[in-house]
């Protein structure tokens, strides 16, 4: 297969940006190579707002032709959150003919070594950066993420989150030198000496199972991890949210064909309504690696059944916020009513137990009740939603009816101290939008904590009453062992409960965000700078980003002779 695109240029293209991505996740500093705002598109080959838009609407109703083989049917159905049919068709495969071709490419890969993989890896993230705009509409209309969030977190975010697994890929594979030569003195008999070579070599085909919530931004370290340490990668999106891991997959294929590499080391395995492919392909033998971001049920079956596949599962997790005191009440109470708004709360790391004493806490503003606390924090929300324009830019639209259903039971559950409402999106109709629903919960009752030690996904939390901040701590520490968190936030201005709080999450390995009260908020990470999860608790058995993540996703094969 002849290159378009030659080693050289791809070096010389993309090494500096992977040198800096080196430097970042070194020093844990701001940095990022993919800019955030809409306006920064629209030079050097991007698209900007309206092309990136027209280039989406190019694609509903159309088929999307990868030109993989093993083709059987053609499959769709998405439909908008925001209520739009979007009516796009993705290849069905044949596992026994598509497995096989992906294989096939592998030693090719596996030979270029790690810089070429991670160049091409670089390539395939500036052509789907550059396409950003069309993008964050695929995203908007699969998640329903309202367009900013699906612009900055399926585009910019996620490509930093593939760049960051790319860049721990190559640390890794390069930790161990390519040769070596090996001498051990004999005392007077000549020495005995080896030439040794050393070569990453990959395990077999990965598996991404995707998201709905977050196809790109739980998709791209996975599929680029497993990619850049020389595997193949076929990519299982979540049925509803199939097109922007179809336009990556698409992307993919198009760089490793100029590049001369096999296409097929990237392929799709979109499936027919109620077909349930994840189970089939995760215990298939050919796959050798699994990432997935989802429910528990599945992910434990996952860990427990997928026994010939290096597993990494981001699951569920119930997470919790200490409010025990606030130096800042009122920079608390806004960056808790933004954290529990975003998205609709349809996020792994939003809050969900609100953990206040029932005596009340210490403010600069005097002491506030429990009953106080809460009802400040339903009046935060209901001003940063009281205009219907920005609620919906923040909410969204609710993602699927069983988060529309837990957010109309959860008035049942206690008392309502905020209750949630419906919001008409003018754009879209169709758009089911809800704002965040808050219940009081009696931390002593039985009844109450069968309640809040469960997951609620969506926008609804609780305010549980508790004791005291010693008590407050022993459920905190009682969530993270049982039930797992994403995220820990903690509010308190006495120096032995900060460092109670960190202590427990540092024993329970449970990333905590102390006293936000600006535009940093705990349901969002940074890549390159925070880790997303540990891998230390039962919400997930893996960390983005981290050595861990990459490590075991190839092995060191020696080969020695004598010098």
């Amino acid at each position: 297969m002849a290159a378009e695109l030659t080693a050289h240029e791809l070096i010389a293209a993309h090494r500096p940006t992977l040198d800096q991505a080196l430097e970042a996740i070194r020093t844990r500093a701001y940095w990022s190579p993919h800019p955030e705002h809409p306006k920064a598109y629209g030079e050097h080959g991007s698209l900007d707002m309206a092309a990136g838009k027209a280039a989406f609407d190019a694609l509903l109703g159309s088929r999307l032709d990868l030109g993989q083989p093993g083709t059987d049917d053609w499959v769709g159905g998405e439909v908008s959150p925001y209520g739009i049919e979007l009516g796009v068709e993705y290849p069905h495969a044949d596992l026994d003919v598509l497995l096989p071709a992906m294989k096939a490419g592998q030693r090719a890969w596996r030979d270029a070594g790690a810089e070429i993989r991670a160049v091409v890896c670089l390539e395939i993230l500036k052509r789907i950066s550059d396409r950003t705009h069309e993008f964050a509409h695929a995203v908007m209309h699969t998640s329903g993420q309202a367009f900013m969030m699906a612009f900055q977190a399926g585009g910019p975010h996620a490509q930093d989150r593939g760049l960051e697994a790319v860049a721990y890929a190559y640390v890794e594979q390069v930790r161990t030198p390519d040769t070596a030569e090996w001498t051990k003195p004999q005392g007077k008999r000549d020495p005995l000496a080896l030439t040794k070579r050393f070569t990453p070599v990959p395990r077999g085909i990965g598996l991404v199972i995707g998201c709905n919530t977050f196809p790109t931004w739980n998709g791209y370290p996975g599929l680029f991890a497993s990619l850049a340490t020389g595997n193949a990668v076929l990519v299982k999106p979540h049925p509803r949210a199939v097109l922007p891991l179809a336009l990556t997959v698409q992307v993919a294929r198009s760089v490793l064909a100029e590049a001369g590499f096999d296409p097929n080391l990237v392929a799709l395995a979109a499936e027919r309504p109620g077909e349930g492919i994840a189970k089939t392909l995760a215990t298939r033998p050919e796959i050798r690696i699994i990432d997935y971001t989802g429910s528990t049920e599945f992910g434990d079956w996952l860990e427990a059944n997928a026994r010939q596949a290096q597993v990494y599962t981001e699951k569920a997790g119930v997470n919790s916020v200490l409010v025990e005191s606030a130096g800042n009440y009122k920079g608390m109470l806004a960056n808790l009513a933004f954290s529990l708004s975003l998205y609709s709360g349809q996020m792994c790391t939003t809050p969900q137990n609100l953990l206040i004493p029932r005596d009340g806490i210490r403010t600069d503003e005097g002491p506030k009740t429990y009953d106080e606390v809460v009802a400040d924090l339903a009046r935060a929300v209901d001003g940063l939603l009281g205009d219907d324009a920005r609620a919906n830019a923040l909410l969204g639209a609710i993602v699927n009816p069983d988060v529309k259903a837990r957010v109309e039971a959860a008035a049942g559950l206690g008392e309502v101290a905020l209750a949630s409402r419906e919001i008409t999106n003018p754009e879209f109709p169709g758009a089911v939008v809800r704002t965040p629903v808050l219940v009081k919960l009696d931390g002593a009752k039985p009844d109450d904590e069968a309640v809040y030690m469960s997951e609620c996904f969506g926008p609804v939390s609780f305010a549980v009453a508790v004791d005291s901040a010693s008590d407050a701590l022993e459920l905190l520490r009682r969530t993270i062992r049982e039930k797992g968190a994403m995220t820990v936030g903690a509010y308190t201005s006495d120096e032995e409960v900060e460092q109670a709080v960190q202590e427990v999450c540092l024993e329970e390995a449970a990333q905590l965000s102390l006293n936000l009260v600006g535009g940093v908020y705990v349901n969002q990470t940074a890549a390159f700078s925070d880790f997303h999860g540990s891998g230390g608790n039962p919400a997930a058995n893996s960390a983005l980003c981290d050595g861990a993540f990459v490590a075991n996703r190839f092995r060191v094969v020696e080969v020695r002779r004598e010098a």
